[in-house]
């Protein structure tokens, strides 16, 4: 089986380095660093109870623009994607590439053919009538934000089954492709509710699609995937009325004053634009465990991208932190 390993192992980081993991400086995981403002005592919470989602989904309908019968949580996005790749029943899956790891795995446990597209070389490529298509729009690991509009004419031409992965969206301005719920019968969005709202561990993801997709879904879906603690976490933080514009603008802020520092490094040999909160960076006469290694005296993980498709040991994402963090980076880059 192919490398799936993810950024974020903080543990076995600070195990190999041999340090606390309250100082190791994770680059690596793109887990928004500022957090929603949560004003909910969990020691009141009612969990003798089953669950009931009714709020949650509603939030989360008003949140995306959509109805809530349009919406199908799971226990993160990513048990979506399996699930997806599972009930479709197709043969073949268009990975735009490189994307996140887990399309590829999914992909491939469900025995589908994969037509790797590489978006940096040859994005118009074409693709299989009634296949499947699977876009990450903002990308990653670049965290490129495209107009899907020209796509989106082209695979519904084709027929195809769209999955959209919008998981990073929530840190961009841009418009979400819900717009096209109403006008394609076979289009699904994904919102990833752990990334913006810096809750990995509250595992709470959404397919977004319309009611007839979703109600085939929910026929084969559990009636409680999600916990009672998740499921209120994530409605105290969508509560938190400033924190969307804050957080965008922190980001915005520290994603530029990043990028600066990249550019200005002899160690790299092109930064890719984003609009995420990680920065792709294709490096110069060094490899990306050279410069792990290089690092660790700082206590500094970040990504190694040469198990993304379309990428090699030269390519590594760098996520946007804390002014803190990204100094100590500046320093680590700066340094003989």
């Amino acid at each position: 089986m192919p490398n799936y390993k993810h950024g974020g192992n903080i543990t076995d980081f600070a195990k190999e380095i041999n340090c606390n993991i309250s100082e190791v400086i994770d680059l690596s995981s793109n887990i928004n660093f500022i957090k929603p403002q949560i004003t909910i005592d969990f020691n009141q919470l009612n969990v003798s109870s089953y669950p009931n989602y009714d709020k949650l989904y509603r939030a989360i309908a008003k949140l995306y623009q959509v109805e809530p019968h349009q919406i199908e949580l799971f226990n993160g996005a990513t048990t979506a994607i399996y699930t997806l790749f599972r009930e479709l029943n197709l043969t073949d899956a268009n990975l735009y590439a490189p994307c996140y790891l887990e399309y590829k795995k999914a992909a491939y446990l469900n025995n589908y053919n994969i037509n790797f597209i590489h978006r940096f070389e040859d994005i118009s490529q074409e693709v299989k009538e009634n296949s499947f298509v699977i876009f990450v729009n903002p990308s990653t690991p670049d965290g490129n934000f495209y107009d899907i509009g020209k796509l989106m004419k082209h695979w519904i031409s084709k027929k195809c089954t769209i999955l959209i992965d919008e998981s990073f969206l929530d840190f961009t301005p841009f418009e979400s492709a819900v717009k096209y719920i109403k006008e394609y019968d076979k289009l699904y969005i994904l919102k990833s509710m752990t990334k913006f709202y810096s809750s990995a561990g509250i595992r709470i993801g959404a397919l977004l699609s319309n009611s007839k997709n979703i109600n085939v879904i929910k026929e084969k879906e559990p009636l409680w995937k999600i916990s009672e603690f998740d499921s209120h976490y994530l409605q105290a933080a969508l509560n938190d009325k400033n924190f969307v514009k804050k957080a965008r603008k922190i980001n915005e802020e520290h994603r530029g004053l990043l990028k600066e520092i990249l550019e200005n490094s002899s160690l790299a040999e092109e930064v890719y634009p984003s609009c995420a909160n990680y920065i792709l960076i294709k490096l110069k006469d060094i490899t990306a465990k050279e410069l792990q290694k290089r690092l660790i005296p700082y206590k500094i993980m970040i990504r190694d991208c040469f198990n993304f498709d379309g990428l090699d040991n030269r390519y590594v994402r760098v996520a946007i932190k804390d002014k803190k963090s990204i100094q100590t980076l500046e320093e680590a880059l700066t340094s003989p």
